[in-house]
């Protein structure tokens, strides 16, 4: 059973441009302003791209950041994109499917693959979403754009695979990566991975954990409270955070792909890290474990990190953006 169409609900002053002019305008400057890199060897777009991480936050915090992963993309022979986006809106046990048949944008309709759909809910480990369920959640929808953008060339031959996935564990995340494993693999398939990194700040997100000294450090990392202990002076809470977030972002990169995996899975058992996107990041890190099991050797290079803010003291607050891009070597 599948409904038309799911609205742009999320374009908005707060998300993204309802207008399509301005939108498509954002978006080409934004994707402008990467430029290859000689330090870090990136020179976009990277031919062997298979997946990328983007954040999904409002275009006035993350498009920028967001811009370095989807200039990675080489769009020549994709025809599918599976979009992995965390449930933050209700809890969900498990990763759900659209009903929808089009996903709109200010740019224009993405179609969905409802073959491949179909064929993921036969496996009976999906369930499929309400719309109003669908229509609730802005991890997904802040990518469609971006992703109309980048393929508009051939937009009319790309199909859509939107996966939302709940609160699962390793175990799951290493089950669902096989099931998606196999699409993964497909030359003519490209996986795009929604998450912010570190939420960090006591009012907002109630999280204030804070790294003492650069790490590598034998100091263990302590949560800042309003009567203490406080941040040294001589080591700003920003440069913690982004100490935290690079810690993960190192892990993540590791070889192979399933000792990355148990290692992020250690680290946020450590750190709580508050990464909004850790389980669709565990479903692709299961699915790259699975391709390693044949012989499929993956890589995932880092090109990208930014915060939304600068935080010196405890009332601040901050979200962190990192983009990445993923190939087989």
């Amino acid at each position: 059973m599948s409904f038309k169409s799911r609205p742009a609900v999320f374009a908005t002053k707060l998300w993204y441009s309802a207008d399509g002019d301005t939108l498509d305008t954002e978006l080409s400057n934004w994707l402008a302003g990467v430029k290859p890199t000689d330090e870090d060897d990136f020179a976009p777009p990277i031919a062997s791209c298979k997946a990328i991480i983007a954040p999904h936050a409002g275009y006035s915090y993350s498009g920028p950041a967001a811009a370095w992963a989807y200039k990675s993309i080489s769009t020549a022979g994709i025809s599918r994109v599976f979009i992995l986006g965390p449930s933050h809106a209700f809890y969900l046990g498990g990763c759900a499917l659209s009903k929808c048949e089009t996903y709109e944008t200010p740019l224009g309709n993405l179609t969905l693959d409802r073959e491949v759909i179909e064929e993921l809910y036969k496996t009976k480990r999906f369930e499929y979403l309400q719309p109003r369920r669908d229509q609730g959640e802005h991890s997904i929808e802040m990518h469609l754009p971006y992703v109309y953008k980048v393929f508009e060339e051939s937009i009319d031959n790309i199909k859509i695979v939107p996966v939302m996935v709940g609160a699962i564990d390793q175990e799951q995340e290493e089950e669902y990566g096989k099931i998606l494993a196999p699409y993964l693999e497909r030359d003519d398939t490209l996986f795009v991975i929604s998450s912010d990194f570190c939420h960090w700040g006591h009012s907002h997100y109630g999280y204030t954990f804070y790294y003492p000294e650069t790490i590598p450090s034998d100091v263990p990392g302590v949560h800042l409270r309003r009567s203490g202990p406080r941040p040294a002076p001589s080591r700003p809470i920003h440069a913690s955070i982004s100490d935290l977030d690079h810690e993960a972002m190192d892990i993540l990169a590791q070889q192979p792909a399933s000792t990355a995996h148990t290692n992020f899975v250690a680290y946020l058992e450590r750190t709580h890290n508050t990464i909004c996107g850790r389980h669709p990041i565990g479903v692709l890190m299961g699915a790259l474990s699975a391709l390693e099991e044949k012989g499929k050797q993956a890589r995932m290079k880092w090109v990208r990190y930014e915060q939304s803010n600068r935080c010196v003291s405890f009332d601040d607050w901050s979200v962190s953006y990192a983009s990445a891009f993923v190939t087989f070597l």
